[in-house]
């Protein structure tokens, strides 16, 4: 008998013969160490024996059933009648815990409950069943965790009825810590009044939402917010684009011109460059606001400093927000209070380099997740999927 059909099995199964192709029938007999479940006796007598069917893993491409020979025992020390408990096989069930688990790591890499139904003759109710029993038994694993150091908090859409899904991701570790529904400070308060460790987070990214900030300041005390580079390099350009409209509204409806505003002066290739030094020597007003769009967004961009390092930022951070405050645009003077406001954690971003990026990317794998799911009416369900599949 080939060594590799045996060792299919647990060692303390022994293979009396294996026939068949697809399927494969393997005939075998536990002969391990039994004991009572009551009282741990061991002086026990046979009274009976049956045989039973179990779907087994698949080896290779071929389906693999059990025919294993069961016994009935009768203890002599408590009298109890039991049957053998076998490892692998769990009570009153007909399949192996290594088919289960290779019908949801199946499922979870994409094969829909419909092609498992017909490849391996099961019900799609018994796939989905299976799967969620899985994800609650990791769930379970992540359960009573406390609050990470970097906590990354961002909102993404959910479904209409529900509206939006808060993300707490931890930073540090690059993976999901929780889920909680709404994205407001009534909506969130019971979730964040239960979580354990909330005086150990040190920094918390958020964009630029009040809401949020809020909400770490409340029940994050220790916490120092960071915001988020990319929403605050957004917010700058957007209001600056703002201001070209108003200079020069039919320019601003050119798609090609667009994309060359929106660009790092530095990532534009010569042609572009070219192209581009043409329109602002058309209009000089238009290249001081290009200028200065750059010289603030290389500003905000500085990563990796010091404490005494981040002292000449700031003034120049301030001295910005003068400048746009009193240069007579209604967009610019919208941009430098959004700015003033947020200058502590616009400062902080040249000290911390974590970033929400890593939220943004898992944002997309749950996007997959509902995708491969055809959207989620239970919210429980979903986060049950996220847990798992993303923390």
């Amino acid at each position: 008998m080939p060594e590799r059909k045996i060792e299919l099995l647990d060692p303390r199964f022994k293979v009396h013969s294996v026939r068949g192709y697809n399927p494969m029938i393997i005939e075998a007999e536990y002969i391990g160490k039994v004991a009572c479940p009551d009282c741990g006796g061991t002086q026990l007598r046979t009274k009976d024996r049956i045989q039973r069917r179990i779907r087994h893993a698949t080896m290779g491409t071929r389906q693999t059933w059990i025919d294993l020979v069961l016994r009935k025992y009768h203890c002599h020390a408590c009298g109890r009648y039991f049957r053998t408990r076998m490892p692998g096989i769990l009570p009153y069930r007909r399949n192996t815990e290594m088919f289960r688990k290779e019908i949801c790591r199946l499922h979870r890499d994409g094969i829909s409950q419909e092609q498992l139904r017909r490849s391996r003759r099961i019900g799609t109710a018994t796939v989905e069943r299976w799967f969620h029993e899985r994800l609650e038994l990791k769930e379970r694993m992540f359960s009573g965790r406390e609050c990470p150091e970097v906590l990354g908090i961002d909102e993404h859409f959910f479904s209409k009825k529900d509206g939006y899904v808060t993300t707490f991701c931890d930073l540090k570790k690059h993976r999901v810590f929780e889920l909680a529904m709404g994205r407001s400070e009534p909506a969130l308060e019971p979730f964040l009044k239960g979580l354990k460790g909330r005086e150990r987070v040190k920094v918390v990214c958020i964009d630029l939402s009040s809401s949020y900030r809020a909400i770490v300041r409340k029940y994050f005390p220790n916490a120092r917010i960071v915001s988020d580079r990319f929403h605050v390099v957004r917010t700058v350009l957007r209001h600056f684009l703002e201001t070209w409209k108003q200079l020069d509204p039919e320019g601003r409806r050119n798609r090609g011109l667009l994309s060359l505003m929106r660009r790092n002066a530095s990532k534009l290739r010569p042609d572009q460059r070219l192209r581009l030094n043409r329109y602002l020597d058309a209009h000089p007003a238009i290249r001081i606001l290009y200028e200065a769009k750059e010289s603030l967004c290389a500003l905000l961009n500085i990563k990796h400093r010091t404490k005494r390092q981040c002292q000449p930022l700031i003034k120049q951070l301030v001295n910005w927000i003068w400048k746009l405050r009193y240069c007579g645009f209604p967009a610019m003077e919208t941009l430098a209070e959004t700015l003033d406001s947020w200058s502590a954690e616009i400062a902080c971003m040249w000290r911390f380099t974590k970033n929400n990026g890593i939220t943004e990317g898992f944002h997309m794998k749950m996007e997959v997740i509902q995708r491969r799911a055809y959207g989620f009416k239970n919210f429980t369900n979903y986060r049950l999927r996220v847990i798992v599949m993303c923390g």
